[in-house]
C-alpha cells in the first residue's frame, strides 16, 4: 500500500517538473517583453507622433546629424533650409531623428 502511495506522489511530481520546465520559457519571454519589446514599441509610437505633428519652421536633427528648419513638408518628403548658405535639402520623413525647436511654454 504504501509503495502504491509513493509511486502516485512520484507520478505527480514529474508532472509538475513538466509544468515547471514550461513555465520557465513563458516567464522569459514575459520579462523579455516588459524589458525590450514594450519601451520600444512606446519610443516607435512617440517617433510617429513627432514625425506626424512636422510644420514649416520646426528645427531639426537627422539622423546623419543635419539640422536644419523645414520648409514644407508633404507625403514622405521634407524640404530643410540648412544654415550658413541657405541651402535646400529634401529628405525623407523617416530620416528625421528629432525635433529641437523648443517648445513654448
Amino acid at each position: 500500500m504504501l509503495a502504491m502511495w509513493l509511486q502516485g506522489m512520484a507520478g505527480g511530481l514529474s508532472g509538475l517538473g513538466n509544468l515547471s520546465g514550461l513555465a520557465l520559457p513563458v516567464i522569459f519571454f514575459v520579462v523579455l517583453y516588459f524589458l525590450m519589446i514594450a519601451p520600444n514599441q512606446r519610443k516607435q509610437k512617440k517617433w510617429q507622433e513627432m514625425l506626424g505633428q512636422l510644420k514649416s519652421g520646426d528645427k531639426v536633427t537627422t539622423n546623419g546629424g543635419i539640422r536644419g528648419t523645414v520648409i514644407s513638408v508633404k507625403d514622405d518628403v521634407v524640404v530643410l533650409r540648412i544654415l550658413p548658405d541657405g541651402v535646400k535639402l529634401e529628405f525623407v520623413k523617416s530620416a528625421i531623428a528629432s525635433v529641437t525647436t523648443p517648445e513654448e511654454a
